[in-house]
Formats: C-alpha cells, sequence, structure tokens
C-alpha cells in the first residue's frame, strides 16, 4: 500500500477502478482487431454515465498470435492508497463466431475457489459492474459495425500475483493473483471502498463455507489472540482494519451464530465511544471519557486525573490496572454494547482487547 498523501490545500485527487482500466483495455484492443486502429487513448462511459479518456501504455496485435490484439494502461488511484496504483492492467482480446463476450483470467489475475463470493466458483476474478462494462461497450463497438460474432476477453495486472498477497484474496479463495473490481468507475481518495468490499465478501465467504462464528479483528496480533483462543481458521477471521462499522452493518443482512471482535485497546475504547471507523483521521482515543469510564468503577480522583493526562491508551490502561480498576473490561463491555445496538438480535456477541504484545487485557460477553 502507498503512503498516504501528505497534507496539502489542493484537493484530493480521484483515480480509476481495475474495472475500468479493463474496460479501456478491452474496448481499445477490440477496436484495433475489428476497425485496424491502434489507438493511444481510450475513451469509455463509466457506470453513472460519466465519459472519460484513458492514456493507453500501448495498443498493438499480440505478438505471438495475430488473431489477438492487446492493450494496456497504468492503473491510477489518484490519492487513494491503493495496492494496485501504478500497476499494469491490459486486456488480450480474441474474436469469436459465438456472440457474445467471455472473460478469462490472464497473468495476475486470480480465479475463484470458494463459494460466497458473487462469482461461481472456477470463474476469473473479475467482479460483476466490470463484466458488465466491458460487455456494454464491446456489444456496442459490435453493433456499429455490424459485427455479429462474440469476444474473448482476458484480463492481467502485471506482477499481479504479488500484489495479491498484500490483499484479502488469499483468504477469501481467489488464488493466482488480484480481482478485477469496481461499482463505480471510479475510486475516490481514501474511501478505502475496495477494503470494505473484501471484508463484506470475507463474511460472505465464511458464512456459504459453514463458519457460523467469525471474529472481526483489526490487525495480525489480533487475529493470532482468536486463533489461539477458538482454533479457528483463516476463512473465518476477518481482517476488519478501522472498518467495525463495515462489518457491524454488513452482519445486519448475512447473518452469524456468533461474532467476536477484538482489537488494540486503543481501537476498541473508540468503537466503546461510538465510532465506527477506528482510523485517526476519522476518530480519536478520549482520555477524558477513560477517565470517566474509570471514575464509575470506583477509580480515585488522582487516578481519574492521570488517565486523563496519559500519553497514550496503553499507559492509561497500565495505571488502572494499578489500581485494580480493570479498564479492558469496561472497554470491552461498551464496545459489546455499541455493537449489539447495530446488529440485529440473536447474534451471540463477545469484545477482547489486547495490548501492545498481544495479550488479552480486557473482554466481555
Amino acid at each position: 500500500m502507498r503512503e498516504e498523501t501528505p497534507e496539502q490545500a489542493a484537493p484530493l485527487r480521484h483515480g480509476y477502478t481495475t474495472g475500468s482500466c479493463a474496460t479501456a483495455t478491452s474496448l481499445a484492443a477490440a477496436r484495433l482487431l475489428l476497425l485496424g486502429e491502434a489507438s493511444e487513448r481510450a475513451e469509455i462511459v463509466l457506470p453513472k454515465g460519466q465519459r472519460v479518456t484513458m492514456v493507453l501504455s500501448f495498443c498493438r496485435r499480440a505478438p505471438a498470435d495475430v488473431d489477438t490484439a492487446e492493450a494496456g494502461v497504468i492503473k491510477d488511484a489518484g490519492d487513494d492508497p491503493d495496492v494496485t496504483h501504478g500497476a499494469l492492467v491490459f486486456a488480450r482480446v480474441g474474436l469469436s463466431a459465438q456472440a457474445g463476450v467471455r472473460f478469462h483470467a490472464g497473468p495476475g489475475v486470480g480465479t475463484v475457489t470458494r463459494a460466497g463470493l458473487a462469482l461461481a466458483v472456477g470463474e476469473p476474478a473479475i467482479n460483476p459492474v466490470p463484466r458488465r462494462m466491458m460487455a456494454e461497450h464491446l456489444e456496442a463497438l459490435a453493433a456499429s459495425i455490424g459485427y455479429s460474432g462474440g469476444f474473448e476477453v482476458s484480463i492481467g495486472v502485471e506482477n499481479g500475483e504479488a500484489l495479491a498477497l498484500k490483499t484479502m484474496n488469499p483468504r477469501l479463495g481467489i488464488v493466482g493473483g488480484l480481482s478485477i473490481l469496481g461499482t463505480t468507475g471510479i475510486v475516490r481518495p481514501f474511501s478505502c471502498s475496495a477494503y470494505i468490499a473484501s471484508i463484506h465478501q470475507g463474511i460472505d465467504v465464511a458464512r456459504a463455507n459453514g463458519y457460523r462464528h467469525i471474529a472481526a479483528c483489526t490487525g495480525n496480533q489480533s487475529e493470532d489472540a482468536m486463533r489461539a483462543r477458538y482454533g479457528l481458521p483463516d476463512i473465518a477471521l476477518i481482517e476488519m482494519g478501522d472498518f467495525a462499522g463495515a462489518v457491524l452493518k454488513h452482519l445486519r443482512r448475512a447473518s452469524v451464530d456468533r461474532l467476536s471482535l477484538c482489537g488494540g485497546f486503543g481501537k476498541l475504547s473508540k468503537l466503546a465511544a461510538g465510532h465506527m471507523d477506528l482510523h485517526s483521521r476519522s476518530s480519536s482515543i478520549d482520555l477524558a471519557l477513560l477517565a470517566v469510564w474509570a471514575a464509575d468503577a470506583g477509580a480515585s480522583e488522582a487516578l481519574q486525573t492521570s488517565i486523563s493526562a496519559a500519553n497514550t491508551s496503553q499507559e492509561a490502561l497500565k495505571l488502572a490496572r494499578a489500581e485494580g480498576i480493570a479498564l479492558g473490561d469496561i472497554v470491552c463491555r461498551r464496545a459489546r454494547g455499541v455493537a449489539l445496538d447495530v446488529l440485529p438480535p440473536g447474534i451471540v456477541v463477545e469484545t477482547f482487547a489486547i495490548d501492545r504484545q498481544g495479550n488479552i487485557v480486557g473482554s466481555a460477553a
């Protein structure tokens, strides 16, 4: 993932999804095959009607097959941190006597191996909206020149198999590379929509494969804690990062029997305070509120003052524990209450807080 863009006065730039890149490159390759035009740019229409022009890195006949053309574009995610920013997305297109558009996973694009995604097992990991975008553009091109045949479309991403290891694809059962994503065609800066979509997919895949107990975790250490406690396999461990709200809201309609929420003490304190986005740009640890909660549990005025003045939440936790105040449990109880307010009835919910060493320092059930 790229570093976040430094703070600046200028507006953040939006970018384009891999689905948009695949649409532009497949259209350019098809135009070369059908019209003999090697384009430097490709204009496409996004799902909400915007017209955008993308600059191509190449558009040429495939070296090994004169009946196939290929085109590529460098993915620009704008100012959104995105693992595919700067990657070469390319399409190889062949013509077919059979009408319609058929999709294939090229180098660097994964294949679905588990149920629960929007695509069937065995299908290339090219999501429904990008498929629709490509099909609509190719079919419109065919209609405009009276071509009655079809298209064989292979989408690839240079170095995609290695890049996919930085995503949740392996855990979702998408093997061999990245997914081609996008619902609007546009990447909004810091929207993290792809990450949230992966959280939803992770929950759906776990449910589809029979796992009714899932653990939503903020990072590797919290995953390790849940793995050690319950022996849960990776498929049942949902890497939610800072997006607790994405988990809770999705579970309103994709219900499970049991949810274990686990995260660092500081992040759990944000959820306990009612924040659904636990990232520092969206919410802050409220030490004064921690002091109030400690007071409700009998903390002395001196301890309350010390907690309010602490440098970090971990220091506040240490101070409270030294005086016998179970601040970790208090935070977990309140975080559990926030989760229960969002979730439908019937889901067993438990929360766990860990320290920087990965030790469980609070829980509630």
